[in-house]
């Protein structure tokens, strides 16, 4: 589709999976880190981080729930891997050192287990709990 566009062409281009707000906000993030190149980590031989976000970076995530998650469905739609990488960072940030239940209501999430089904998850994933 964009093959077919002239290069100096004002035909809009459609983003049905993103909104104006979200878009906006997408360039925005891509304009700074084009402007403000920084060392990117080879993925192969560094290990995952989630406390090396940048302090411009960081900022940038500091929105609601719902613009976050729907800046990580536009990363993942426009196939922005730095960007698509901050927000899973950020949304892990979220998560870490929390019990399922802080989780639960941090992202709202129902619980759906019985007490037993619970007590059973427990057991099944006694290995990775930190003591």
């Amino acid at each position: 589709m964009l093959e077919d566009l002239a290069p100096e062409s004002d035909t809009p281009i459609p983003l049905p999976n993103v909104s104006g707000k979200i878009l906006e906000k997408v360039i925005d993030y891509c304009k700074w880190h084009y402007e403000h190149p920084t060392h990117q980590a080879d993925d192969k031989k560094e290990e995952k981080r989630t406390d090396d976000i940048i302090p411009w970076d960081k900022n940038f995530c500091q929105v609601d729930q719902a613009t976050l998650f729907e800046l990580i469905l536009a990363a993942n739609y426009l196939d922005i891997k730095p960007l698509l990488d901050l927000t899973c960072k950020t949304v892990a940030n979220m998560i870490k050192g929390k019990t399922p239940e802080e989780i639960r209501k941090t992202f709202n999430i129902k619980n759906d287990f019985t007490p037993e089904e619970e007590e059973q998850v427990r057991k099944e994933n006694e290995w990775c709990e930190e003591r």
